[in-house]
């Protein structure tokens, strides 16, 4: 069967993994209400496309902290990418380059910053979980650094892990053949068997509960590479963040798999975006599976957006291959998705090529139609 869209990926990886692998990447939180959220809402974004505009020639080319990229379509972090496909972090990072975009390596990779960077040039993030012993931190920020990072995404919405209901029937652990490559030396690559989640149980047993805005303040102190904060819903959060120094803003619920019931990203990207009031940029990930996605994303005040789900399943079903598959699939619907609402550049995507449900007409304001 020929692939013709990202989301045909996830039935594949289904057939080929174990369930405890598969079910573990797929599951959200709890009653996975944000889950099916983070999907359904792009639903309720509709396009106002102009007309008659000479889209000849697209430009999707744009710059991430100063990096330019050619597209705003950037690979999120997620954990654990060997349990996919044995070459895992690998061939992530070299599709990844081979796109010309940005990856974001988990704390919790099976591969290490140093074996990442071994696969050739390309554009890197790091993300980061802060663990109790600080030293761990800053000698792993260190090592990103030396291995040719170029920012640290600091998760800010774990300091416990999320209810994960069939992580818990599976009860989940890494695999025996492999380790969490980044703490591999310190005693803190392996993971143990427990009677719920494993993942749940190492991170009740290593990750800071303390970690606070003051925390951000510390990291700063330890490395000169800009900070992301990943997991901001809020505009009391995105106006903290700025005054701690962020260099920009992740609109993010962990993939649906922390706190059930928070919005979807989409529907809370609008609010972080204002308050920013331009001061950083703002990113969105999660739930996003189509160029369309993408579009409505920017067109709500994103300067780019971050993939996960899509790049294990391609990862799963076809390595390498799958995830520059999944990246050019959603580049080429996304440069369609320009052409045909009237846009040659990213600048030209504004808020007036969409119309959300949620919207509420202002008095005097035109009615909106009903969707």
């Amino acid at each position: 069967m020929e692939i013709t869209n990202v989301t045909e990926y996830e039935a594949i990886a289904k057939q080929k993994l174990p369930k405890m692998v598969f079910d573990y990447y797929a599951s959200g939180a709890e009653d996975q209400w944000t889950l099916y959220q983070n999907r359904h809402a792009f639903s309720q974004i509709l396009f106002r496309p102009r007309i008659l505009i000479d889209v000849s020639k697209i430009d999707m080319a744009t710059t991430v902290l100063g990096f330019k990229i050619s597209m705003p379509i950037m690979i999120a972090p997620t954990a654990m990418q060997k349990m996919a496909h044995p070459e895992g972090e690998y061939a992530t990072a070299r599709a990844a380059s081979a796109a010309g975009t940005i990856m974001t390596l988990s704390s919790w990779a099976t591969s290490s910053v140093e074996e990442v960077a071994s696969t050739g040039p390309g554009i890197r993030f790091f993300q980061l979980y802060v663990y109790k012993d600080r030293h761990v931190v800053a000698q792993l920020v260190r090592r990103a650094e030396r291995a040719g990072f170029k920012a640290i995404a600091l998760t800010v919405d774990t300091p416990r892990l999320g209810r994960r209901e069939a992580d818990i029937k599976n009860r989940f652990t890494l695999p025996p053949f492999l380790t969490l490559k980044n703490f591999e030396g310190l005693d803190l690559g392996k993971m143990d068997k427990a009677d719920d989640s494993g993942l749940a149980s190492y991170v009740a047993g290593q990750i800071d509960r303390t970690l606070s805005w003051k925390d951000v303040k510390w990291l700063q102190t330890i490395t000169n590479l800009p900070i992301l904060v990943k997991g901001v819903l809020t505009a009391e959060d995105t106006r903290l963040a700025i005054q701690a120094g962020a260099a920009g803003i992740i609109v993010s619920n962990h993939g649906a798999r922390q706190l059930d019931y928070v919005p979807a990203t989409i529907m809370a990207l609008e609010e972080v975006v204002k308050a920013a009031q331009g001061r950083v940029p703002v990113f969105l990930d999660g739930g996003v599976r189509r160029g369309t996605d993408v579009f409505k994303a920017l067109a709500l005040g994103a300067s780019g957006i971050f993939i996960g789900r899509p790049v294990v399943f391609s990862l799963a079903a076809e390595g390498e291959a799958g995830v520059r598959k999944v990246l050019q699939m959603l580049r080429e619907e996304f440069e369609l998705t320009m052409a045909l609402s009237g846009c040659r550049s990213l600048k030209e995507i504004t808020r007036d090529h969409i119309v959300t449900e949620w919207e509420v007409p202002r008095p005097g304001s035109r009615p909106l139609p009903r969707l």
